[in-house]
């Protein structure tokens, strides 16, 4: 039997209604919907819920109902499975999700046609100077300060060559995929969301050189935490390691991929016009 994971977002009630169509709907074409339990115990149906840990077991395509923020968690609990994804916009207008609400049973029906394509998008890691990794990300890589109010000292390395000292609030390491996210907001630049780059963007840099850098998806960036003061590494948003004072982390593109099912009517420049109120002339 086909089985679809759902994931939504825990703070919209219209999210609701939307999944309630997505289960009707899967009833009616015998596909088999599992949710993980928290998601599931929301819309009140936790029969279908599982752990996280086993919700990508047998999973042929995972939805997501919300904004970016609900396709990144999405992300991050099937992609290393190579389960493809399909974003189903439920709020404000984001980047990452591929449809509207009014196209779900169509999208779906031609997903079970065989009729969608499969859009690969680049992620980073980071590996801890012990050669482990800490982590994937679809949009970002961050290193910053733990302690509020102060400046983090980050020695970087481009290659096996060492670039700069950083002393800034943080650094990101983005993709093209976060090129939109808080790289943007940090004075990044916008790059197509299937190119292949690591963005590299300080944050509140004091220091002259502020400029951010687009490098080939070879390059790995090591950033040596300097001085006396620790960083936390922040992927995607979730802190996942404090980086203490002499040690540092390896960023460098993955060799997992995000597997996005797509339309091919969505527009990225056409979701950007709208973002910033762009008009013709």
């Amino acid at each position: 039997m086909t089985v679809i994971g759902v994931v939504l977002h825990h703070h919209r009630p219209e999210v609701r209604e939307l999944v309630d169509r997505a289960l009707t709907f899967c009833v009616d074409c015998s596909v088999e919907v599992r949710m993980p339990a928290t998601d599931a115990a929301l819309i009140g149906r936790p029969e279908l819920g599982v752990a996280e840990a086993t919700f990508p077991d047998g999973l042929e395509l995972c939805l997501s109902f919300g904004g970016d923020g609900t396709m990144l968690r999405a992300t991050h609990l099937v992609v290393d499975r190579g389960i493809p994804l399909l974003g189903v916009n439920a709020g404000d207008l984001g980047y990452l999700a591929e449809i509207d609400p009014d196209q779900l049973e169509n999208v779906l029906s031609a997903w079970l046609d065989g009729e969608l394509v499969i859009e690969e998008r680049m992620m980073v890691e980071v590996i801890d100077h012990r050669d482990e990794r800490l982590g994937l990300a679809l949009n970002e890589a961050v290193i910053e300060r733990a302690e509020s109010g102060h400046i983090v000292s980050l020695v970087a390395s481009i290659g096996d060559r060492r670039f700069t000292t950083y002393k800034a609030d943080g650094l990101i390491v983005a993709t093209p995929t976060g090129s939109t996210a808080y790289s943007l907001s940090a004075g990044g630049p916008i790059v197509e969301p299937d190119f292949q780059a690591l963005i590299v963007v300080p944050v509140a840099a004091h220091m002259m050189f502020n400029r951010p850098l687009v490098l080939a998806p070879s390059t790995e960036v090591r950033l040596e935490v300097e001085g006396y003061r620790a960083a936390v590494v922040t992927l995607d948003g979730r802190s996942v390691a404090t980086v203490e004072p002499g040690d540092d982390v390896t960023v460098r593109c993955s060799p997992v991929r995000a597997r996005f099912l797509v339309t091919g009517q969505r527009d990225f420049h056409g979701v950007l016009k709208e973002k910033f109120g762009l008009t013709d002339r």
